[in-house]
C-alpha cells in the first residue's frame, strides 16, 4: 500500500487513524510504501508504521519533468536512518517517481545504495561516476560533477517538492515563481568545466547527453532572469527595455535552445509522438494516440485542468508550444505599453489556450533523429550567453550589498 494518504491529508490522518488502518491488517500482512521519504519519511512519526513492514522509498520527480535536481544528502543518510531507527520495520528501499529519464545520477546513487551497508562519501562518490559515466579521468570534469552535486543536486530546503516551477515551462503571467535553491554561480562554473572538456569527450553519448543538460538547465535559469527583466521593464514603463529583453528570450535563447535539444536522440518530441503512434492499429487511432501524448506534456486535459503538470523540454516543443507562449506574452506586454492599458490576465489565458489547444492538433511531424552538431551548438550558446549570465551574477552581487534581496532570481 503507498503511504502517500498519510503524508498528503495529515489534517485527517493523525496517529489515531493512521494506527487504526494499518491494524486493520494482521502485522506483516502489508508493506507500506513511505513513497516521498527523501523529503517526508512517514515511518519517523508513525512508530514505524506502527509494527507494519515498509519500504524507504525516493520519489524524486513530480511529472517527468527536466530540470537538474536532488537531495543527495537526504537520500544518502535516508535508508540508513531508516534501518537504525528504534524498531525499525524497514524491508527494503525503493524508487517511485512518476517519471524517469532525467537526472540519471541520481537514480545511480539511489541504486548503488541498495547494496551499502552506510552511507557513501558523496565527493568521492561523485568522482568516481564522473570516471564511470564518460571512461576516463579529467580534473573539470570531476570538479565540474562536484560542484554539481553540493549546490543543484542537494537541495536541502525542507518539504521540497520538485515540480520544475521554471518560468520557460510554465504559462506566461506575473506571478511565476524564480526561486533557486542553489547558487547559480555554481552551475555556471560547472557549465563552463563541461565547455574545457567537451573537446576530448564529445565521443561518449553519456557526455553529449550531459552538456546538453546541462546547457539547458543554464538556459533554464537565464529564462528566469529574463522573465525578471521583461516585468520590471512593464512595471516601469520602459518600452525599449521591454522590446530588448523580450526579443532576446523569443527570438535567440529559445531558439538556440530548441536547437541544443534537437541535436540529441535524448531530447526529441518526435521520438515521444512516433512512440506513442506507433501503439495504433490504424490511421484514426493514431492521430488520437498523437493528440493524448501532446496533451499529457502540456494541457494534461481538455481545458488545462493540470496545465503543465507533465512539462518537458524537448527539440521541436520549446520552439512550438512554450516559444509560442512567450512571444505572445511579450507581444501583449508591447500593446499594453503602447496604449496605456493595464496587462488582463484572464484575457491573455483565453488568447495563450488557442496557442496551448492549437499544438495539440496541429499535426505536425518532428525529427525522430537528431539534427546538428551539438558541441557546435552549445559552443556558441557558451560564447553568448556565459559572459551575459556572469555580468547578472556580477549585479546580483552588487545589489545584495545595498539590498537585503538578490536581483538574480
Amino acid at each position: 500500500m503507498q503511504g502517500w494518504l498519510f503524508f498528503s491529508d495529515p489534517n485527517f490522518w493523525k496517529p489515531v487513524q493512521i494506527q487504526s488502518l494499518l491494524h486493520g491488517v494482521p502485522l506483516g500482512r502489508m508493506i507500506v510504501l513511505d513513497l516521498f521519504a527523501e523529503a517526508d519519511p512517514v515511518f519517523t512519526y508513525t512508530e514505524s508504521f506502527y509494527g507494519q513492514p515498509f519500504i524507504w522509498c525516493m520519489l524524486h520527480n513530480f511529472g517527468g519533468n527536466n530540470g537538474f535536481f536532488g537531495t543527495v544528502e537526504s537520500i544518502n543518510s535516508g535508508p540508513f536512518k531508516a534501518q537504525n531507527f528504534p524498531n525499525s520495520t524497514l524491508v527494503g528501499i525503493g524508487i517511485t517517481p512518476e517519471g524517469i529519464e532525467q537526472n540519471p545520477v541520481i537514480y545511480e546513487l539511489m541504486s548503488e545504495l541498495a547494496w551499502r551497508k552506510e552511507p557513501v562519501n558523496l565527493a568521492k562518490w561523485v568522482s568516481l561516476y564522473a570516471v564511470r559515466r564518460y571512461g576516463g579521468m579529467h580534473d573539470s570534469l570531476t570538479a565540474a560533477w562536484k560542484l554539481l552535486f553540493s549546490s543543484v543536486y542537494n537541495c536541502t530546503v525542507p518539504h521540497y517538492v520538485n515540480h520544475n516551477h521554471s518560468p520557460l515551462v510554465r504559462r506566461p503571467s506575473f506571478r511565476l515563481r524564480t526561486d533557486l535553491w542553489y547558487d547559480p554561480a555554481d552551475l555556471f562554473e560547472a557549465w563552463k568545466l563541461f565547455m574545457e572538456a567537451a573537446p576530448s569527450f564529445m565521443s561518449k553519448e553519456t557526455f553529449q547527453y550531459d552538456l546538453v543538460d546541462v546547457t539547458r538547465q543554464v538556459l533554464q535559469v537565464l529564462t528566469a532572469s529574463f522573465y525578471q527583466d521583461i516585468a520590471d521593464a512593464f512595471g516601469n514603463k520602459k518600452m525599449a527595455e521591454l522590446l530588448t529583453a523580450g526579443g532576446v528570450l523569443v527570438y535567440d535563447l529559445f531558439p538556440e535552445l530548441d536547437r541544443l535539444l534537437s541535436s540529441n536522440q535524448n531530447f526529441l518530441l518526435g521520438t515521444w509522438l512516433e512512440r506513442a503512434q506507433s501503439k495504433a492499429l490504424n490511421e484514426k487511432e493514431a492521430q488520437l494516440y498523437d493528440m493524448n501524448a501532446r496533451n499529457q506534456i502540456t494541457l494534461w486535459g481538455p481545458s488545462g485542468e493540470i496545465l503543465d503538470y507533465a512539462n518537458k523540454e524537448w527539440g521541436g516543443l520549446i520552439e512550438d508550444y512554450y516559444a509560442q507562449r512567450w512571444g505572445l506574452f511579450v507581444q501583449t506586454l508591447v500593446e499594453c505599453l503602447d496604449h496605456g492599458l493595464p496587462f488582463n490576465q484572464s484575457s491573455f489565458n483565453q488568447a495563450v489556450f488557442q496557442i496551448e489547444k492549437g499544438f495539440i492538433y496541429n499535426g505536425r511531424k518532428y525529427p525522430t533523429k537528431p539534427q546538428g552538431d551539438t558541441y557546435e551548438i552549445a559552443y556558441r550558446i557558451f560564447l553568448k550567453y556565459y559572459p551575459q549570465a556572469m555580468k547578472r551574477l556580477l549585479q546580483t552581487v552588487k545589489g545584495s550589498l545595498t539590498s537585503p534581496s538578490s536581483a538574480f532570481p
